[in-house]
């Protein structure tokens, strides 16, 4: 069984920007995890940025604006378990994402929610349930939207993280963690 671990491309990522340089530390986050294999999901938008990111040989996979247009052609590359880790994480840690593949052994979704109700990462075995057809994982209210939608025994719901969705938000920035390399340099040459 193939096991994946995608980020999720924005639609537009500027140049010489903080969610340029929090992609990149993704990407190296998911391509140091063991057993998977690390690729990258994006809307036709999102392409180029995505190509930019990868690193040599790694899959860019297409696919629609919804958590499962990705997941489902995540699935269609050949997976049987995926994850796929927002592009604003930059210092997640590995083992929040490896503890979701855990949790599938018993249940269909698990999920790193992120403190602002949304969430980091989301993990499942494949197909993708019906009911996470309506979820955003950008959206406010992803989490709570999640635990309506899910059936008894479907849904686990692992340690949280933060997601950095503006400059004010690096004041989470765990410093003490390694890695986070480029948002690091990013923030030192913008006086942030």
């Amino acid at each position: 069984m193939q096991r994946i671990v995608a980020v999720r491309v924005p639609s537009a990522v500027a140049a010489d920007s903080l969610p340029e340089a929090m992609l990149e530390d993704v990407v190296d986050l998911v391509v140091g995890m063991q057993q998977v294999d690390a690729a990258l999901v994006a809307t036709a938008a999102g392409e180029a940025a995505a190509r930019g990111a990868a690193w040599p040989s790694m899959p860019v996979v297409i696919a629609g604006d919804t958590l499962t247009d990705a997941l489902t052609a995540i699935e269609r590359y050949g997976a049987a378990t995926a994850a796929v880790v927002a592009a604003d994480v930059p210092d997640l840690p590995p083992l929040l994402v490896g503890k979701l593949f855990s949790a599938l052994t018993n249940m269909q979704v698990a999920v790193c929610p992120a403190s602002d109700g949304s969430l980091a990462a989301l993990a499942a075995n494949l197909p993708a349930p019906v009911w996470l057809q309506d979820i955003d994982m950008d959206a406010p209210d992803a989490l709570s939207r999640l635990r309506a939608a899910a059936p008894s025994r479907g849904l686990h719901v692992g340690s949280g993280w933060h997601r950095i969705r503006t400059t004010s938000d690096t004041s989470q920035l765990d410093e003490g963690l390694e890695g986070w390399e480029a948002t690091r340099s990013w923030l030192r040459s913008h006086g942030t």
